[in-house]
């Protein structure tokens, strides 16, 4: 049986589909097969030699050591989807923030405490916080998946016309989206066209700082910026420069930092995106499905350092083995199988950047002397036989 080790508070639900699913729970296991986690930091974390799999509740990995796990032939999932809802709806609420400065009106009301005839005061001082309705304005989302999507979709319902740029785009994502959102060939239509943008895009190498001086160049004078995905998707020196002048009329950011703090038209909010029972719920029990069926059957689903791949099972044994993505390592393993006169009742290979995965269904069991020779190889960081 399966141990799994869970680390912060996991939502019940998430729990009951580990026992559901027959896999033993012990918050003080010391070499767990799974880890099921949130916002614990791994990163000098020691893992025992058994551990096949990190599950994050949750979407960012930066809490993960993901390239050492991935050269230890451990799989990293991520709960990508699960919390959409409430990101949409947090996306919604900061399309009125950017828009009408309600968070300084509350405040200002808030400060007449203990003050007579705030109704008049009220009336008479209520047109500082006025800002324009967001019916017929122009919102243009970089990044279309899972949330990106829902948002543009109800957007459309507020009376938005809506601009999506997204080159990596899913097959599951466009079916998703409403027809009349448009298509931007690249960012600069974005910039060009939209008085609200949206950036729901996951932070990288090649992401990072992607809203800077230059871009905010492009955009209409008043823009206003909604970045509920990663703080350093844009540049702050940047931004309070374009704050500054007026190109930028509010941002709302859901990652707060020293600098932006007390700035004039920042509106930050407490990384409240996934922030709701339904979402902590959802991804709980996704976590939980993605680890179980990767300890049962070595299949991956919103692998974060490995290929997606799923695979019925069929035949005795299941081979599964992560290796770098090199020529011939295929042909290697079958001819380790052949050897033995084992049939492949059916298999699948798929590659992630340098690193493949590969799973072998066989016709009857795997004798531990393959096994061996598999782990043996220079090119394979593990290996292991599913009965």
């Amino acid at each position: 049986m399966f141990e799994v080790k869970t680390m912060n508070n996991i939502a019940q639900q998430g729990l009951d589909e580990l026992a559901a699913r027959g896999l033993t729970v012990n918050v003080e296991a010391e070499n767990p097969d799974g880890l099921l986690i949130r916002s614990a930091k791994l990163h000098d974390a020691v893992f025992g030699d058994k551990l096949l799999a990190i599950a994050r509740a949750g979407v960012g990995t930066d809490n993960v050591p993901v390239a050492r796990c991935t050269e230890a032939g451990i799989a990293v999932f991520n709960t990508a989807g699960a919390n959409a809802e409430a990101v949409k709806e947090l996306a919604l609420c900061a399309l009125l923030l950017g828009s009408r400065d309600i968070v300084g009106g509350i405040e200002w009301v808030k400060s007449m405490q203990g003050e007579e005839g705030i109704a008049a005061k009220v009336e008479k001082g209520k047109s500082a916080y006025v800002g324009p309705e967001i019916n017929g304005k122009t919102l243009g989302i970089i990044g279309l998946g899972a949330i990106g999507s829902l948002v543009a979709n109800a957007a459309t319902e507020l009376g938005m016309t809506v601009f999506g740029y997204d080159p990596y785009m899913s097959v599951d994502a466009a079916w998703r989206l409403n027809s009349v959102v448009r298509h931007a060939d690249d960012l600069d239509t974005i910039f060009r066209e939209s008085d609200y943008i949206m950036v729901q895009v996951h932070c990288n190498d090649e992401t990072r700082g992607m809203l800077g001086a230059e871009q905010f160049a492009k955009m209409k004078d008043g823009v206003r910026i909604i970045n509920l995905a990663r703080g350093e998707l844009v540049n702050d020196e940047a931004l309070i420069a374009a704050i500054d002048v007026g190109k930028v009329a509010r941002y709302v950011t859901d990652f707060p930092n020293d600098r932006l703090v007390g700035i004039a038209n920042v509106v930050a909010m407490p990384h409240l995106g996934a922030s709701t029972p339904e979402s902590e719920e959802k991804c709980a029990v996704m976590a939980a499905q993605e680890l179980a069926d990767y300890l049962y059957n070595g299949n991956i689903k919103n692998g974060v350092n490995l290929p997606n791949v799923s695979l019925e099972r069929a035949g005795v044994a299941r081979i599964c083995v992560i290796h770098k993505n090199v020529p011939r390592m295929i042909n290697r393993f079958l001819d380790l199988i052949g050897d033995q006169n084992i049939n492949v009742e059916h298999m699948i290979n798929k590659p992630r950047g340098d690193v493949a995965y590969t799973i072998i269904d066989t016709g009857s069991d795997i004798p531990a002397e393959i096994e061996e020779k598999i782990a043996a190889m220079q090119e394979v960081m593990r290996v292991r036989v599913i009965r």
